[in-house]
């Protein structure tokens, strides 16, 4: 099951579960987008063809960003004329959730939600950790590392007589 759209002057095949860039788009509510121009429908395999009624692929705001940035370099030979330039493109990374038409709907399955890191303790103030830890301070302040041993200055040779 699959879909064909256009967003952003570009089109795009599409599935449920399936996650597209697309170019910038403005948010609706709750991070839900809705493609209305749908190209193509492909129903079962080997089967596509325009939708008979209204068709609607819906899709969720997973993250928003920008592109690597590509040099713009524009010259010409024996003119003196260089130019540079940079760029960005902005994108929005859309997950499509469902796929509907002609009675029929295609959904991907939920994504479980990601459980968020445990806080690490806050750090005991100094003086509690000193008496905490006076046995391990104990062990660490007689295992200090020893300094090498300095090398031997080079004795300079003598200068000739002549």
């Amino acid at each position: 099951m699959y879909a064909v759209i256009r967003a952003g002057g570009k089109q795009y095949r599409v599935a449920p579960g399936d996650v597209i860039r697309v170019e910038k788009l403005a948010t609706g509510t709750d991070g839900q987008v809705d493609f209305p121009e749908v190209l193509a429908v492909s129903g079962s395999e080997g089967q596509i063809g325009k939708p008979q009624s209204e068709a609607r692929v819906v899709g969720e705001v997973m993250e928003e960003g920008r592109s690597p940035k590509i040099l713009v370099f524009h010259y010409k030979r024996k003119k003196q004329y260089k130019k540079l330039r940079g760029h960005r493109q902005s994108f929005t990374a859309v997950r499509i959730t469902e796929i509907a038409f002609d009675g029929q709907s295609f959904r991907a399955p939920e994504l479980a939600k990601k459980q968020p890191k445990p806080k690490k303790a806050a750090a005991p103030d100094e003086h509690e950790s000193e008496v905490q830890t006076g046995e391990a301070h104990a062990k660490k302040s007689h295992a200090k590392k020893k300094a090498a041993p300095k090398k031997a200055a080079a004795k300079k040779a003598a200068p000739r007589k002549k």
